[in-house]
């Protein structure tokens, strides 16, 4: 997997990994964030995340313009520094519930969109370029599948990052995090009228609870409290500053690794091995990129629920406990090491010299030895398990799975019997929908979300673990083949417009992402994951209703 692959891929995935870290450490608090600092409801604070995500990604299509007419590796160098400095703004210790500090987060967040739309797509097709190459030529969809792993590293960590900074803030306030408290202090402060004696009665008792005797001025509580959280989480958007410069870093001291794909310079030894083409075959290509770019919407509507709907499951409907084997999942490096020991167990098999081999066997008996002492070192049950933990289960899932993922699809590819790209797409959006059944039997018996405070039915971390789970697996059939198959189908005057299009329809998708929260707190949960089924099989039925047409340009 790991051979026969240019050394630019690693620098270009490792400057990735860090922008990346930086960008899911913001997203994964983004929506509690919103909640806690201005008390905005679901539906408002899911329409500004949606908007904010589409932003992002549609920003790629002006970012791919802007390197097809100016320089790629500039481009790309640019895009860090202006999301350095919109996470700088970001991490402005603002007040809470005020209107400049509203304005604040909204230029951070146009900075950091026009900064992804200036790194993200470019550095893409700049991995693309490295296989135009004769010699790396079939590594391509492996490359893009390591490349993908390497985002995934970085969003890995990114929620304990935040749970951890968000507990180090609400500790030094002398506070402790509950995931009721946000919205019930909001609602205290500023819907009082309208709020329930239940969840009056609620606050209370929790209240009492993290001081340890009676509060007699809930009004100074819950300002003190929503003061606190929101500060961890700008301690949040501070790593995410920091990260930037790492991938900085990496990006400018590999330069001489990757500099030769720049479509501006010349070199004998990044001779393209691509056709010229004729208009109708240009034509042909960019309206089959088209029609797949039609479907990745619906993709991208119904996966990025992972911080909206997703994670207000997690805080309102699911334990904030969890017991046996499984507990071990919200440890991070528990998880890191998990990783380790999946690639040794790879290389022992695969490694060709017995020295190989001995240190892979060596490494999976150590691995197998620190996973026994995880499970014993950690408290049995874990509990204040924060809402957006559960989101480091899908990238652990994607850079687990990858080697399996490539192992069966290279084995597919030598007995020629591997589906192509707008294939697995189309399987991918089979295997999204049997990801939201999972929701659906969870949610059976749980009706409409309430508007204030926390369910008093919770359902086992378990359901939300196992529906990361499916959607990961619609993801790695999705997501680096559809990039793939952009870098390969793309014809090559319009690579970067093509590759930011592929963003543009991952903008439209993430932008659909607000209307599952608009219905939030208005159907019942069964009906809200069923109609993200619906959207998965009426997007699988079309791709495969065009297939011959797409397949035509593979």
């Amino acid at each position: 997997m790991f051979e026969n692959q240019p050394k630019g891929l690693y620098v270009l995935a490792l400057a990735n990994t860090g922008e990346r870290f930086g960008y899911y450490t913001m997203l994964a608090i983004l929506l509690l964030f919103l909640q806690a600092k201005f008390a905005f409801s679901t539906a408002t604070a899911g329409m500004i995340y949606s908007s904010f995500l589409a932003l992002v990604y549609f920003m790629p299509m002006i970012g791919g313009w802007i390197a097809d007419k100016w320089n790629f590796t500039k481009t790309v160098s640019m895009g860090i520094i202006v999301m350095f400095f919109g996470y700088l703004v970001m991490a402005i210790p603002t007040q809470a519930h005020n209107n400049m500090s509203l304005v604040i987060m909204i230029v951070a967040l146009f900075l950091i969109s026009c900064g992804t739309g200036l790194f993200k797509g470019n550095l893409q097709v700049m991995v693309g370029d490295l296989y135009n190459n004769p010699k790396y030529a079939d590594r391509r969809d492996v490359a893009f599948s390591l490349f993908y792993m390497a985002i995934n590293i970085g969003a890995m960590f990114a929620p304990s990052i935040t749970e951890y900074l968000c507990n180090m803030a609400l500790k030094d306030g002398g506070l402790s995090y509950n995931a009721a408290l946000p919205s019930l202090c909001n609602s205290y402060l500023f819907d009082l009228a309208s709020m329930k004696p239940a969840a009056l009665a609620k606050l209370q008792v929790l209240a009492d609870g993290q001081i340890g005797q009676h509060v007699t001025d809930l009004t100074a509580f819950c300002s003190h409290y929503i003061n606190s959280i929101s500060i961890g989480y700008s301690y949040a958007f501070a790593v995410a500053c920091f990260s930037m410069v790492i991938s900085f870093l990496i990006y400018k001291l590999g330069k001489r690794t990757y500099i030769k794909t720049e479509t501006k310079e010349k070199s004998a030894e990044n001779v393209s091995n691509e056709p010229e083409l004729t208009k109708e075959q240009t034509k042909s290509r960019i309206i089959a990129l088209l029609l797949v770019f039609a479907v990745v919407i619906f993709f991208w509507m119904v996966f990025h629920q992972n911080g909206a709907t997703l994670t207000k499951f997690a805080e309102i409907f699911t334990l904030q406990s969890c017991a046996g084997w499984t507990r071990i999942g919200f440890n991070v490096w528990a998880l890191a090491l998990i990783v380790v020991g999946i690639y040794a167990v790879f290389s022992l098999f695969q490694s060709k010299s017995a020295k190989a081999k001995i240190i892979s066997g060596i490494i999976t008996v150590a691995v197998i030895v620190g996973i026994y002492l995880f499970y014993n070192g950690t408290p049995d049950p874990v509990t204040s398990i924060q809402p957006q933990k559960y989101q480091q289960f899908n990238p652990f899932y994607v850079v687990a799975l990858t080697p399996f993922s490539v192992l069966i699809f290279t084995w597919l590819g030598k007995i020629g019997k591997e589906p192509s790209a707008p294939r697995k797409i189309g399987y991918g959006m089979l295997v999204a929908a049997a990801a939201y059944v999972i929701m659906v039997i969870a949610s059976w018996s749980l009706g409409v979300p309430p508007a204030q405070g926390t369910s008093d039915t919770l359902v086992s971390p378990n359901w939300l673990i196992s529906t990361y789970l499916v959607l990961t697996f619609a993801e790695l059939l999705l997501s680096p083949m559809g990039i793939s198959f952009v870098s390969k189908v793309a014809p090559p005057k319009y690579k970067g417009m093509m590759m930011g299009c592929w963003f543009g329809a991952t903008a439209i998708g993430n932008y659909l992402v607000s209307i599952p929260t608009m219905l939030w707190n208005k159907i019942e949960l069964p009906m809200l994951w069923g109609l993200l089924i619906v959207i998965c099989l009426l997007s699988a039925l079309f791709i495969f209703s065009i297939m011959k047409k797409l397949e035509k340009v593979c």
